[in-house]
């Protein structure tokens, strides 16, 4: 064989070797890419949403729960004494809600509203209601200005009630209402009785802790 053809041989033979160790580095490359378990997709964290003003849960809480409240108890709204002095048992169009009349050691007198929202999961409002002068206001069907402050309706209708201890109404009877809100959030009630004079009150919502039985009634 002369030296040319042994320099062409040895040059074939050097490249099959490369091509083959090509071949099984791909094939190994490949392998590994097939087995490989794929990445974990972790899902974001969700921010939880604030609640909304009013709105106030006790479940699960160590907190009195003033669906519990009775006629004659003795409790403390942040700290201050007052006595539970008669109550409202409300029902319209399937909602019921309570409201609590309530008499300080001035011998003021506040209505404390109790409701059960539906909702997911279903919440507790619980909102103080402090009366305002109406100046012979009558509630109206849009908006309507309250000291200077504009209140949009939200909720209206004809309620039946029924009432325990001394609330001064009838032992049951029929009650309009006219709810509205201002853009801040702040609430305004329209309320009469048997077709009576109309009142109206603010609302200011109690978080869980505002409430705390002192005496229970006998």
């Amino acid at each position: 064989m002369s030296m040319t053809s042994m320099v062409v041989l040895g040059l074939s033979i050097a490249t099959v070797l490369l091509l083959l160790g090509a071949f099984l580095a791909t094939l190994r490359q490949d392998r590994k890419g097939r087995t490989a378990e794929p990445p974990v997709e972790v899902a974001p964290l969700e921010t939880p949403l604030p609640a909304p003003v009013g709105v106030v849960g006790y479940a699960g809480s160590d907190y009195a729960d003033p669906r519990t409240l009775k006629v004659g108890d003795g409790i403390e709204v942040h700290g201050s004494p007052a006595r539970v002095l008669g109550a409202m048992y409300i029902s319209w169009q399937g909602q019921e809600w309570t409201e609590f009349l309530l008499r300080d050691t001035a011998r003021r007198r506040q209505w404390l509203s109790v409701e059960t929202r539906q909702g997911d999961p279903p919440h507790l409002e619980v909102f103080m209601w402090t009366e305002v002068p109406t100046q012979g206001m009558v509630p109206a069907k849009s908006m309507l200005i309250m000291e200077g402050v504009e209140f949009f309706p939200i909720e209206r209708g004809t309620a039946a009630f029924r009432s325990e201890g001394d609330t001064g109404l009838p032992e049951r009877g029929l009650l309009d209402f006219a709810d509205y809100r201002a853009s801040d959030g702040r609430l305004l009630s329209f309320e009469r009785i048997q077709g009576g004079s109309w009142t109206a009150s603010y609302a200011n919502p109690l978080a869980p802790g505002s409430i705390a039985v002192v005496s229970r009634a006998p």
